[in-house]
């Protein structure tokens, strides 16, 4: 695996200029200063009760995720690049969706293999020829991006259906303004404060066309049990709207209602948590409580809008992913300006063959995989653990893909011994409404915090980062 790109240092040892503020304050500081602040993050966060379950982990169902004190630094003509990126990226997924629901042009072009679309588990029949307001499919989309050097940032993934990790970007800055104000002061930062104002007017503006002037927006989670049942809550609190379980809406003449102090009130717009499989159990699972029966009615009578909609999943599937650059191109006509990394797909025979040669090397994923689990990293893995993920792959090669193992960029992290690289990601929070797409200065940057390990994820031991997009 090649060097690492040192988002500080850059390839030599001197100083990148985004960072040279933060390293002028670190030579200041006395040395024990990051682990007492380090210490106090760790207070604060389980004062306010920003916790995650780990499913079947029976000895801890809720913990912290780890914060690291030292932001990421990102300058503004970088990030100017990646907002244009971002923009064009989700607004392809977009038209995409819309598409293969619809006209199925792309299927038509012979570009993507009907079957990918057809026999995928989370295309849903029931979007057919559906019309939903405004045309959005994605009205929040969360796009991992990593980067691999100086000027080369490469999306990752595509996550297009309930995204998740924005409460941890606001909360992450909120911790560092208490705790760091010198070092704020020495900063021009990007706000993502106005992030839930964003996201109440993007909501809002996607309101069907049978709702009032000033629509009802809730949000629909799972309930407390859910691994992201902290975020529901705080959003819904920032957003100023009600969170309500499946339990708390009825449909009533193809409306769906929400029981309220003061009776029955229309909801318009429902910001919804709860993945397709559960969200209407007279259209879906029909043992899921977690829905709402008849929702899926109200839905195709056009009188309310789901966000994100039923169906992206699609969007979400790491197959699709590699076909990307391609969708960019025929729907927008233009070359994409972020790049995916090279993906092989294990359904096709020669990529099968070349990454079953290669299994040591490569990086491999389910297709519909998430949160670190059920892959393999190839350089990482022990000689019985690549012969097990090789038998997996050749019993059913259509549920893999394969990508290289990357370099991926490192940024200064506070460790017991000092402050030291390690690897990180970035999530940032796409929104799209009928006024066009806003991209949240900033977004959530994922770190390996075990030292020499790729894996960012919050589930495998990972811990999060404030992002700084410096203003001009």
């Amino acid at each position: 695996m090649a060097v690492a790109f040192d988002e500080m240092k850059g390839s030599g040892n001197t100083v990148r200029p985004a960072y040279q503020e933060l390293s002028r304050w670190l030579a200041d500081i006395p040395p024990d200063v990051l682990e007492y602040r380090r210490r106090e993050a760790e207070l604060l966060f389980r004062r306010i009760g920003i916790t995650f379950a780990v499913y079947g982990d029976a000895a801890a169902q809720e913990r912290l995720i780890p914060f690291d004190v030292l932001p990421r630094i990102i300058a503004a003509s970088e990030w100017t690049v990646l907002e244009r990126g971002l923009q064009q990226r989700v607004r392809a997924i977009n038209m995409f969706l819309r598409d293969i629901y619809h006209g199925r042009d792309i299927l038509r072009a012979g570009l993507i293999p009907e079957a990918l679309i057809f026999q995928n588990p989370v295309f849903r029949p029931e979007m057919n020829g559906q019309a939903i307001p405004h045309d959005i499919y994605v009205h929040i989309a969360g796009i991992d991006v990593v980067r691999i050097g100086p000027e080369s940032f490469f999306v990752l993934e595509d996550n297009a259906r309930t995204p998740s990790g924005v409460s941890y970007m606001l909360e992450n800055r909120e911790i560092m303004m208490r705790l760091f104000p010198d070092l704020f002061a020495r900063h021009r930062v990007a706000p993502v404060e106005r992030y839930p104002e964003e996201l109440l007017a993007t909501l809002s503006s996607v309101a069907p066309a049978s709702a009032s002037t000033e629509p009802t927006v809730a949000l629909l989670t799972p309930g407390t049990y859910n691994s992201a049942f902290y975020e529901h809550s705080f959003l819904a609190d920032k957003l100023g709207i009600e969170l309500v379980e499946g339990r708390d809406l009825i449909v009533r003449n193809e409306e769906v209602l929400m029981r309220t102090t003061e009776g029955l009130k229309r909801v318009d717009v429902l910001y919804r948590r709860v993945d397709d499989d559960f969200i209407d159990p007279l259209s879906f699972q029909p043992d899921s409580v977690l829905g709402v029966p008849g929702l899926m009615s109200a839905y195709a009578a056009g009188n309310i809008t789901l966000a994100n909609a039923v169906g992206t999943g699609i969007a979400d599937d790491k197959a699709i992913y590699s076909y990307m650059p391609d969708i960019v191109r025929f729907y927008l006509g233009e070359e994409p300006i972020l790049k995916n990394v090279p993906t092989w797909r294990c359904r096709e025979p020669d990529d099968l063959a070349y990454v079953l040669d290669r299994l040591d090397k490569l990086v491999v994923k389910e297709v519909h995989g998430s949160g670190g689990y059920g892959m393999l990293i190839g350089p990482a893995a022990t000689q019985a653990q690549i012969e097990a993920f090789r038998a997996r792959l050749k019993d059913d090669p259509a549920n893999f893909i394969a990508q290289p193992t990357l370099a991926l960029s490192t940024c200064p992290t506070c460790t017991t011994a000092g402050f030291a690289p390690r690897h990180v990601d970035l999530r940032p929070f796409v929104l799209t409404g009928s006024k066009g797409i806003t991209v949240v200065p900033g977004g959530l940057t994922r770190v390996a915090l075990q030292e020499g390990s790729l894996v960012v994820n919050s589930s495998q031991g990972g811990g999060t980062k404030d992002t700084w997009i410096l203003d001009e």
